[in-house]
């Protein structure tokens, strides 16, 4: 049982991690839009980020290959809950009667 927790924890490591990775660049696309400095802004969040992800890996993985795909794959979850909840609401396009007549 002990160990089931263990990995349900590398899991929720890994969801943590790819929140703040992929949260973070979604704020940080959000900035460049109003910004000047854009360069600097994606340099800089690049390497923050990818910082922060390197060292939640290697410190949850601990030398072990379960827990390193465990942690990799609640990072794609929430690669997939961030993509999902920024998406921008898009309208449907319905074709019109005029599209289908030849002109």
């Amino acid at each position: 049982m002990n160990e089931i927790m263990m990995l349900m924890l590398v899991l929720l490591s890994g969801v943590l991690l790819g929140a703040i990775f992929f949260g973070g660049l979604w704020w940080t696309v959000q900035k460049v839009v109003l910004s000047q400095w854009s360069a600097f802004w994606f340099i800089s969040s690049l390497l923050l980020r990818m910082s922060i992800t390197l060292a939640g890996f290697y410190f949850v993985a601990r030398g072990s290959l379960e827990r390193m795909l465990l942690c990799l794959l609640g990072f794609v979850i929430a690669r997939l809950i961030v993509t999902r909840l920024t998406r921008v609401a898009e309208k449907p396009t319905y074709p019109t009667p005029e599209a289908n007549h030849a002109s």
